[in-house]
């Protein structure tokens, strides 16, 4: 599997690119800012968009979903808590000084347990909220995929409107410290992990 990691615009959010390299059929996750950025990287290994997922609704994650998915025709794919989020993007940019362009609704809505497939690569779906209602992370073999649910060290605020600490504390521990301790995290900000190092050392966690 290809993965192609991108930190875009000014809060610096993790894109991932997803590529299955026999059929070069790929994902787009959580294209926050840049997309001339990222369709070069997607140009430059023959890669073929088939979805662009969003994580999580917030402005640093999905702002260039309408610029890539006019660029790709990919049908765009959220968790339905986080959708109301997409029309709201510019409102909430600029309560932090920021611009962003609001978003084109979804394609597809996921849910828990869902399979993504592109390629000869499945994603399953894990509905993780508690930095935002609707959270998602994205697994495949021993390679998650996590938004802003868990990070290297840390884990995501929630301070934010649909965020709730005891809740998300709950799906981190309910729903991903179950999985093989040398699965490697790609967080939605920051370096990546696993989860036996989390486990050890996440102060959050521990």
């Amino acid at each position: 599997m290809i993965i192609k990691t991108l930190e875009v615009g000014p809060i610096m959010a993790n894109c991932y690119i997803l590529g299955c390299e026999e059929t070069k059929e790929a994902v787009v996750i959580d294209p926050g800012d840049e997309a001339d950025r990222i369709l070069m990287t997607l140009a430059q290994d023959k890669l073929k968009v088939k979805y662009i997922i969003n994580t999580h609704g917030h402005f640093d994650h999905v702002g260039a979903n309408r610029a890539l998915k006019e660029a790709t025709k990919a049908d765009l794919m959220i968790h339905a808590e986080d959708e109301p989020m997409l029309s709201e993007l510019a409102l909430h940019a600029r309560s932090f000084g920021l611009d962003a362009e609001n978003s084109p609704p979804a394609d597809i809505n996921i849910s828990h347990n869902d399979e993504i497939k592109f390629g000869n690569i499945t994603l399953k779906v894990i509905h993780t909220p508690g930095h935002s209602r609707g959270g998602v992370c994205l697994l495949t073999d021993k390679v998650l995929i996590a938004g802003d649910t868990l990070f290297a060290g840390s884990i995501g605020r929630t301070d934010l409107p649909g965020g709730d600490y005891e809740t998300l504390i709950s799906s981190i521990k309910t729903k991903l410290l179950c999985l093989d301790e040398d699965t490697v995290v790609y967080t939605g900000h920051g370096p990546s992990t696993t989860i036996g190092r989390e486990k050890k050392i996440n102060p959050f966690l521990t």
